[in-house]
């Protein structure tokens, strides 16, 4: 009996220790989602607006850019898949796994290569387990991603875009999957085509929220404006995905950390209580072995005084 009340206070001190570990994890994750929300909302009004500007020229010329135009038989498209670096976030990784394997599928489907870029550490591993070909990939940022590293994530997306012009045809399409915030209990792993961007998409958009468009003229040309939006909007649309996912990730940490917390506490009630029963039977035994013990000496003595 002693040695069982020992197992069982062991194990209660290392649940205990662990309950510890992951309530901390709990509150600096909780802390830092408020963060990144803020770097959410600051970053969206120049998505937007570079979305509006890039509509415009579009709608406004007839210029054939890649940015714009779409291709009539696509043969490649490039996927970017945004994942996390560490783990102990519940299926946050794993569910924007699913979702870009669901597109490469649909993508297969539609006759299209796909050429996969990767940032996070568990996609990277994902694939290379697997032994899946990767094109590039980026690691040590995704909980607290700057603008740098989106500019470092759309360089070779770029490159690949506008080899189209240059070399017949690269990459004909963009599409990046990554998990959108939707608030502290709701984050959904969404893929989405980059490029080329969607013109009517966009212009409902802008209808919806009652902008007109205005008229442009460019210079040099509408073709040089795009070549010089074409970076900026890409690097602003991963970035813009980077710090959704990066929320996304603090939310499904803290709720993955606050129920390993709350399943500690019931299993450390649950040790105690099994650990009360076993001094209780111990204590149980012991008093018998004293009563017994009484017993027989009190047997003793009276078969001596006879």
């Amino acid at each position: 009996m002693g040695a069982q009340l020992r197992v069982y206070k062991r194990r209660i001190q290392a649940v205990t220790a662990t309950k510890k570990i992951t309530k901390a994890m709990e509150m600096i994750a909780a802390s830092r989602i408020v963060k990144a929300q803020r770097k959410v909302a600051a970053s969206q009004p120049y998505a937007t607006e570079l979305t509006r500007a890039v509509t415009a020229v579009a709608t406004g010329s007839d210029a054939n850019h890649p940015l714009t135009t779409e291709v009539e038989t696509p043969t490649r498209a490039a996927v970017l898949l945004i994942t996390s670096d560490r783990g102990l976030a519940g299926g946050y990784s794993s569910n924007a796994i699913k979702a870009a394997e669901r597109l490469r599928e649909r993508l297969a489907s539609e006759g299209k290569e796909v050429d996969t870029y990767i940032v996070g550490r568990k996609g990277v591993a994902y694939y290379g387990f697997r032994e899946r070909k990767v094109e590039d990939s980026w690691t040590g940022f995704t909980d607290n991603p700057a603008y740098s590293d989106a500019k470092r994530v759309a360089a070779p997306l770029i490159e690949a875009i506008q080899k189209e012009t240059a070399e017949g045809g690269v990459v004909d399409e963009l599409h990046i999957v990554f998990t959108e915030f939707v608030s502290m209990m709701t984050q959904n792993a969404v893929d989405a085509r980059m490029l080329p961007l969607s013109l009517d998409e966009a212009a409902e958009e802008s209808t919806r929220k009652g902008e007109i468009l205005p008229l442009f003229e460019f210079e040099p040309s509408a073709e040089d404006v795009l070549d010089a939006l074409l970076p900026r909007y890409v690097e602003s649309r991963i970035y813009n995905a980077l710090l959704q996912a990066a929320a996304s990730e603090h939310a499904a940490r803290r709720r993955a950390m606050k129920s390993a917390t709350d399943n500690a506490g019931d299993l450390i009630k649950s040790l105690s209580r099994l650990a009360n029963a076993a001094r209780q039977a111990e204590i149980t035994q012991e008093i018998s072995e004293i009563v017994g013990g009484a017993s027989a000496l009190a047997d003793a003595t009276a078969g001596s005084d006879k």
